[in-house]
């Protein structure tokens, strides 16, 4: 079973960062694709960012050039560097771990971004 710790959210002003992270239990992290997805209210989940074992990465268009997703495979975790914020990007994070048969989820970070 793999265990998926996300942290690193809060409430920061339009314009400002945040970095999130995501530790996950998985012996063998850096095999996998990790994932950032987001849910704001009465909204879908969308992904956000994602980053292969390869270093291939896949962001949202509404994030491309604010946001980078890197991983320390080392650690086991994954990040994800967000600048420029916006109040749009207020939402749930979510934290996820695709082995390509089956995904896993984090409990996921609040972020409020205020005008």
């Amino acid at each position: 079973q793999v265990q998926l710790v996300e942290s690193g959210g809060g409430l920061v002003q339009a314009g400002g960062s945040l970095r999130l992270s995501c530790a996950a239990s998985a012996s063998t992290f850096g095999i996998y694709t990790m994932g950032w997805y987001r849910q704001a209210p009465g909204k879908q989940r969308e992904l956000v960012a994602s980053l292969t074992s390869s270093g291939s990465t896949n962001y949202a268009d509404s994030v491309k050039g604010r946001f980078t997703i890197s991983r320390d495979n080392a650690k086991n975790t994954v990040y994800l560097q967000m600048n420029s914020l916006k109040p749009e990007d207020t939402a749930l994070y979510y934290c996820n771990l695709d082995t390509g048969r089956l995904s896993y989820w984090g409990q996921g970070t609040q972020v409020t971004v205020s005008s």
